[in-house]
Parts: C-alpha cells; sequence; structure tokens
C-alpha cells in the first residue's frame, strides 16, 4: 500500500504544491486537506494518515497543539507528525518535537527533502534539517543544565553505538550499512534503546547523547 498523507495548512497556495509535490512521487497519496488544527486533528483522527505535515500557525488551535492532541505524551496510537513551516524559532522547534513530531522541516526546502521527510517518519527515521539540529542540541546541552559525562544510561556497548550513530544523523539504512546489520535489527535496537532512557524520539535520544558525552 502507498504512503498516506494529510496536509495541514491555512494556505490553500501551499496545500495545493504540497499536493503536488508528493503525488508526483509514486506510492504518495494525499487523503486530505485541513486549513486549521482543530480539522487537522479531527481529519487525522478520521482518516488515520500515515503522515500528517503540519503549519504551525494555523487558526482554531495551533499546529503545535494539534499535534500535541495527535502525537503528544500519553497519546494512544499516536499519528507520525512532521512540522513544515516558514518558521524556524528555537522555542517552535523544541515545542514541536516536545509535543510529538517526528521530524521539523522548512517550506522552502524544496520537493526532495519534502518527500523525504514523509517517507522517513514512515521508516521511524527523523529528517529535521542539520543547522536546526545543531540549534537543538545546544538547548538540551546549555550551561544551565546538569550534565552528567559519560552516563551509558544502562545501554549495551551495541546500543551505546547505535545511539552514538544516530547522534551524527545517520538514517536506520544507514546504520544498518555501517554496522553489517539489518534494518530490522537496527529498529529492534532503537526501541530497546529509547525504552531503557525514556526518549520518545530521535531527537531527544540525539540530546541525550550530548548531554552525555556520546557525540562529538
Amino acid at each position: 500500500m502507498g504512503i498516506r498523507v494529510l496536509l495541514a495548512d491555512d494556505q490553500q497556495m501551499v496545500r495545493t504544491g504540497f499536493r503536488y509535490m508528493l503525488e508526483a512521487e509514486d506510492g504518495i497519496e494525499v487523503v486530505g486537506e485541513a486549513g486549521d488544527g482543530l480539522e487537522a486533528v479531527r481529519l487525522a483522527r478520521e482518516s488515520r494518515p500515515d503522515v500528517v505535515l503540519m503549519d504551525i500557525r494555523m487558526p482554531g488551535i495551533d499546529g503545535l497543539e494539534a499535534t500535541r492532541r495527535l502525537a503528544g505524551p500519553g497519546v494512544e496510537d499516536p499519528v507520525k507528525v512532521v512540522v513544515v513551516t516558514t518558521f524556524d524559532l528555537d522555542e517552535y522547534v523544541h515545542a514541536a518535537l516536545s509535543a510529538g513530531a517526528v521530524g521539523f522541516l522548512l517550506k522552502d526546502a524544496g520537493a526532495a527533502l519534502l518527500v523525504e521527510a514523509v517517507r522517513a517518519a514512515v521508516r521511524g527515521d527523523a529528517l529535521i534539517s542539520p543547522e536546526i539540529t545543531v540549534r537543538l542540541i545546544r538547548h538540551f546541552t546549555a550551561p544551565d543544565r546538569p550534565a552528567r559525562i559519560r552516563d551509558d544510561g544502562g545501554l549495551t556497548p551495541r546500543e551505546l553505538e547505535i545511539a552514538r550513530v544516530v547522534a551524527r544523523g545517520r538514517t536506520n539504512t544507514e546504520i544498518a550499512a555501517r554496522l553489517r546489520v539489518t534494518v530490522s535489527t537496527v529498529k529492534t535496537h532503537l526501541a530497546s534503546i529509547q525504552g531503557k532512557l525514556g526518549t520518545r524520539n530521535r531527537a531527544e535520544l540525539v540530546a541525550w547523547a550530548f548531554r552525555n558525552g556520546h557525540a562529538e
């Protein structure tokens, strides 16, 4: 089956552009469009898309609150949300990922990155632009945050190795190739890692790695 995508943006032209870019790809179908946050939540719960592309500034409730309702802590069977916005302010990035988003992309990123963000979300990877990732890491490693140097979090040596590679921004496929294991094995390790550390997404795992001396 193809990847089913819901578009949430208050600008019709943006939704039309995204639909054009996504449906030009084999195996991706746009199953709905929402012009405000409340409609996005309703349509996502009704149609259960594989991925929601969510703007931040929308009427009703904003994209951050909509993301929280669809994918936040405590949500049963969360929907995969990728935030796509004009604004890359640090507080938006952190709030989106804390609300459960699995990716953060700027609207001017282009068709290739938009498509890759959707595919990455379905694979269980996350696509966050490198410059945003650097700032996110700085947020988690700010001087007023206590550092726990070389804390292994109870991870096995193999799990620590995978956590370090994730911190370098590698996808599951790239990690599998690097470590000469299957993608399924990588996913199994990642599930174990996140369970032990209590992290909900790759961004939080990257932050843990930097806080605890397991990233360059």
